[in-house]
């Protein structure tokens, strides 16, 4: 809670205004912003300034896991995150590439697990850092990335946690993540939840310890409509202390989570929170 807050802070005291051209708003931006995460100890970086939603976050993890391509997909598994991009974003809806209603593109999960070779079939990133890391190996490229440029053009949006880099040091297993953009009052929220499960769930299923959490956020912003309520709501709050996430350990392998796995087999307790605040959304 403190990293966050500290960065809050920061762009309210120290921020530039940017345009941005997507959304037609100005943000108060900083460029650099590191947060660490204790998923050995199990503190989950759930804010406690505002009512969050982890379920949500979690879920739409879920669904990069399994490469889903559709809004609709996320929805039946517990999050409404993809809805507006698929469906309300005017260059998408205009893209010849987009199939119909629902549809989100080669993004993200597509992008992880089924990354398309120039000479023909594809690249299961995921299934690959998950052999090997279930095998003990590190071979210093256990990566998932989302960014291909070569696709852009073929999806609603280009990813803003783009890529995630595991690290095994003897049994215990590391993450480091990498954001180009984020929106802090609401996409950080969701980020930093994701980061934390994502380490803790491939540990589970590769069989080692999690240790830290490392995500590294280059351009962190908030847009102007959203700096009232940050500046005189939730900093005037005190934070309250860290929940923890508890994971079915039935889930012991990339397939269960592809198959059975609901957000059922996800449990956060001692979560206190104070009111949720309605922040605006851009898209």
């Amino acid at each position: 809670m403190k990293q966050y807050l500290d960065l809050c802070h920061r762009l309210i005291q120290q921020g530039h205004w940017v345009e941005n051209e997507r959304t037609g708003k100005r943000c108060l931006t900083v460029i650099n912003a590191d947060m660490v995460y204790d998923v050995q100890n199990n503190q989950l970086p759930l804010l406690t300034t505002r009512k969050s939603f982890w379920k949500s976050a979690i879920a739409e993890l879920l669904g990069y896991l399994r490469g889903y391509d559709n809004a609709a997909d996320f929805r039946a598994i517990g999050t409404k995150t993809w809805d507006a991009n698929a469906n309300e974003n005017g260059a998408w809806l205009n893209n010849p590439h987009r199939k119909g209603v629902d549809d989100m593109g080669r993004v993200y999960g597509v992008q992880g697990r089924g990354w398309r070779k120039p000479d023909g079939g594809s690249v299961d990133q995921l299934r690959k850092l998950v052999d090997d890391l279930s095998r003990g190996v590190d071979d210093r490229g256990e990566i998932l990335s989302f960014y291909n440029p070569g696709e852009f053009h073929m999806g609603c949006l280009r990813p803003c946690m783009h890529t995630h880099n595991f690290s095994l040091l003897g049994d215990r297993l590391y993450l480091t993540s990498y954001q180009r953009s984020c929106d802090v009052p609401l996409g950080l929220v969701f980020n930093q939840v994701q980061v934390f499960a994502f380490l803790k769930i491939i540990a589970q299923i590769t069989g080692h310890k999690p240790g830290q959490a490392f995500h590294k956020i280059v351009n962190a912003h908030i847009y102007e409509d959203q700096i009232e309520l940050m500046r005189d709501v939730q900093l005037q709050r005190e934070p309250y202390e860290l929940p923890q996430l508890h994971i079915n350990p039935d889930i012991k392998s990339l397939e269960d989570l592809e198959t059975w796995v609901t957000m059922a087999d996800f449990e956060v307790s001692g979560y206190q929170f104070h009111d949720p605040i309605q922040y605006p959304f851009s898209v």
